[in-house]
């Protein structure tokens, strides 16, 4: 049993701390672990008459970002759009890289984001006809014609269906119109359109213009994996998002600042590389620090602060479990009953809450009924995983016979939807307990999810969850006992509090890391699963062994009582 114990070594990243004093920023620091980005931005040079849509995330600060990636280029040359008269008597404009006194419009910015309420004239520019002026006198120039590139917010400008459609007519015809007394002004300048990866693909899809017009994609990766780079790159990258914000960090901070950025990219060998929050939270730390370098003291309560301003509705889930109007046991045995661990999420905040699974048994045709689901209060992967369960039923107790019993499984108390497969190994337990008439040890929490062959998978917000659990026993009272079954291949995203590590550490916690259902049934009900026979049997002692005798008397296929006269003829046997 203890040989499933997670250490408390692996509870959190173990970091290797850099020394700040010697770590020297650029410009271009902010471009860490963007290898796509830059790639995309170098072909976009290089290649005439395409543009490019650069994917963020929300969390990156893109002003930044984009100022870092212009710093990357080489200084532009200044052009000029002048006027000239062919053959044909037709005035025309085109661009030169020297300066002519007729020249219209210089273009003297190398770039420029607009965003927000975005108009006609903040593209193409105004032009005021008036006779007694020149053109370059009447003309008041845009950002198409001012700058060599053009980042736009595609959310911004997708608002806006005429600038939208009037931006690829533009593109596709290489020139705009600004005014009626003027010829077409020829395009110089390449667009970059930043949103997200749901908008690129909407646009792919729905714009029959747009693969053509922005085939080069440039992808933002939000994580930086310590098996490619350095934490000395990562700190350096700290710094420079530290320096946008105009805080200096200590020493000190540097430890409390990995373990939150760990947690963001919920893996203990990834970094995240959302700048906009990693800068609003340094922000205020410095807001509560006394002195001019911010301290792990000040980013800890930083941390502490924001959760106290998002966890209103936490407090509320804890109210009504303290207050016993959700029952869910932290010790003693019940058959049929679980703690599962569910996370709800509040847009902005997650934190995660047990849940009350039970689990009844009658005879039946073998259908494994989900309660949530046919009250329509759960989503199509929660059913995906019911019905993977029913098949691991199948697969172990089913191969020869069909199983004559029914089950209803139910999340006890739950008034909303639910969704995801993360329960199925609880459910699955739980299933089991009620059929064997096994009781399950309330005091251990479960978190997992099913494949059909009874293997154990990874789940989502393993680190809220076991936190979840851990505040009810700890409001209650630590017995030493309780404890959280998790998926083996989880541990290497946990990143837990301090608190909770301590526990653990005194004893007064546990963790357990599992590959398999068998593992998970033994812990919680104390009796070895068993090994099946050649004739797929289970030894009778065994906790499988005691499901099989229970399946078979529901289907009828126990020993029939002996008759008289067969007990008569057996003793006749006896004295011949």
């Amino acid at each position: 049993m203890n040989s499933i114990a997670i250490p408390v070594s692996a509870l959190s990243p173990c970091h290797k701390l850099p020394a700040l004093a010697g770590l020297n920023h650029t410009p271009q620091t902010l471009l860490l672990g963007q290898e796509r980005v830059l790639n995309a931005f170098e072909l976009l040079c290089k290649t005439p008459n395409q543009h490019m849509f650069l994917a963020d995330f929300a969390g990156v600060d893109r002003v930044e970002f984009i100022k870092s990636l212009m710093t990357s280029q080489t200084h532009l040359a200044d052009q000029y759009l002048f006027s000239t008269t062919p053959h044909d008597n037709q005035r025309n404009f085109s661009w030169s890289s020297h300066c002519d006194d007729e020249k219209l419009a210089t273009k003297n910015q190398t770039y420029q984001y607009l965003s927000g309420d975005i108009k006609r004239a903040d593209l193409l520019g105004r032009f005021i006809d008036d006779k007694q002026k020149s053109a370059a006198e009447n003309y008041n120039p845009g950002a198409l014609t001012q700058c060599h590139y053009l980042f736009i917010c595609a959310e911004s400008l997708w608002k806006r269906e005429g600038l939208w459609n009037l931006l690829l007519d533009i593109l596709a015809k290489k020139e705009f119109k600004v005014h009626s007394s003027l010829p077409a002004l020829p395009l110089n300048c390449k667009i970059i359109l930043v949103g997200s990866n749901m908008q690129f693909s909407v646009c792919w899809v729905e714009e029959t213009k747009f693969p053509q017009l922005f085939p080069i994609l440039g992808e933002m990766v939000n994580e930086l994996d310590l098996a490619q780079h350095s934490e000395i790159e990562y700190a350096t990258w700290l710094t420079a998002v530290a320096a946008n914000v105009n805080v200096k960090l200590n020493q000190s901070v540097l430890t409390s600042l990995f373990l939150y950025s760990s947690r963001l990219a919920d893996h203990q060998l990834r970094f995240t590389l959302l700048s906009g929050q990693i800068g609003q939270m340094l922000a205020q730390a410095k807001a509560y620090s006394v002195s001019e370098m911010i301290t792990a003291e000040d980013f800890q309560l930083a941390l502490e602060q924001q959760q106290f301003r998002h966890s209103a509705s936490e407090m509320l889930s804890a109210q009504n479990f303290d207050d016993k109007f959700i029952s869910l046991p932290t010790d003693g045995h019940m058959v049929g009953q679980i703690n599962g661990l569910t996370v709800l999420d509040t847009v902005e905040y997650c934190y995660g809450e047990p849940a009350r699974i039970t689990a009844s048994v009658h005879y039946g045709d073998g259908e494994v009924a989900d309660i949530e689901r046919k009250s329509e209060l759960a989503g199509n992967i929660h059913a995906k995983g019911m019905m993977i369960l029913s098949a691991c039923l199948y697969r172990i107790f089913g191969k020869d016979a069909p199983l004559h019993l029914n089950a209803n499984i139910v999340f006890e108390q739950s008034y909303q939807e639910i969704d995801g497969d993360s329960a199925s190994l609880a459910e699955y337990c739980s299933l089991i307990s009620a059929i064997a008439e096994k009781p399950i040890n309330q005091s251990i929490a479960v978190t997992g999810a099913l494949d059909q062959f009874g293997h154990v998978q990874a789940i989502g917000g393993v680190n809220e969850k076991i936190e979840g659990f851990y505040n009810l026993c700890e409001r209650r009272g630590l017995t030493g006992s309780q404890g959280v079954i998790i998926p083996k291949s989880n541990t290497q995203q946990l990143n837990l509090n301090l608190k909770l590590i301590e526990s653990v550490k005194a004893g007064k916690f546990h963790l357990y890391a599992i590959e398999h259902i068998d593992e998970a049934v033994e812990l919680l009900m104390g009796i070895k699963a068993g090994t099946p026979d050649e004739d797929n049997d289970f030894p009778d002692d065994s906790l499988y062994g005691i499901v099989q005798d229970r399946l078979a008397k529901l289907a009828g296929y126990q020993d029939e009582e002996t008759s008289f006269f067969a007990k008569l003829l057996e003793k006749m046997k006896l004295f011949s």
